[in-house]
């Protein structure tokens, strides 16, 4: 098997099945980017809500030269990750962009680097960050390979967002039919004492909380507790094994 070959999409994706974690997935990512770049360091970087941070890296490089363009919001990193678009530095020597983070990147030994965008467009957006320490580092570095583990990187984190859309989803409605349930019990028992209908009943209660100022629910649940000494019981959204 040819070296590459490893960093295909078949071989990445079995990773993706092997890992426990999306954090452990990316970490695999970032000691595959650092071994095929023959880099200094690797990092990928997400951002949320306008924050920053390095979630997994390899080698010595990534985290300080990572922080420092954090500090001053702004460096190839955080450019790719913005942009969207690939930002390659041949030599710092010769930048003029980013302030003072090519000097500093210099004084860690660190001549070239070589961003990638990750989830790019969407409300985790990344960039994968390679470090090298001489100039024009990456001319020899498979690029196509890097791109394809920024790929993989990007679907590894489009498939946990939405396992965790889909889990807020669930508990949303997990709740929701909490509260029917426990409104549906109140609503049975001013039903059975005041002999009216469940329309009747339901504008009793809404009257109620309104007069109180607490939710519907909660105004429930405390009448099924005060009339039969316990918390009303409430649906599971699957049955228990």
């Amino acid at each position: 098997m040819n070296a590459d070959d490893r960093y295909d999409s078949s071989h990445i994706t079995q990773w993706l099945l092997e890992t426990d974690s999306l954090e452990d997935f990316l970490q695999t990512l970032a000691d595959a980017a650092l071994e095929l770049s023959r880099a200094e360091g690797a990092g990928l970087t997400l951002e949320r809500n306008g924050r920053p941070v390095t979630v997994v890296s390899a080698g010595p490089a990534a985290p300080k030269l990572d922080e420092k363009q954090y500090g001053q919001d702004d460096g190839p990193c955080l450019q790719a990750l913005r942009s969207g678009e690939e930002i390659i530095v041949a030599d710092m020597l010769d930048e003029s962009r980013w302030g003072d983070y090519p000097a500093y990147a210099v004084s860690c030994g660190i001549r070239s680097s070589f961003s990638l965008p990750i989830a790019s467009g969407t409300h985790t957006a990344g960039a994968l960050n390679l470090y090298a320490g001489p100039a024009d580092g990456f001319e020899q570095t498979d690029l196509t390979a890097l791109r394809s583990l920024a790929a993989q990187a990007t679907g590894g984190i489009a498939l946990a967002q939405r396992i965790s859309d889909t889990q807020e989803f669930a508990d949303q409605l997990r709740t929701a039919m909490q509260s029917r349930s426990v409104i549906d019990q109140a609503l049975g028992v001013i039903m059975g004492q005041r002999r009216c209908t469940a329309d009747a009943a339901f504008g009793i209660l809404r009257s109620a909380s309104q007069h109180r100022n607490i939710k519907l629910r909660d105004l429930c649940t405390e009448l099924i507790t005060n009339l039969t000494g316990q918390a009303p019981t409430t649906p599971e959204l699957r049955p228990r094994a």
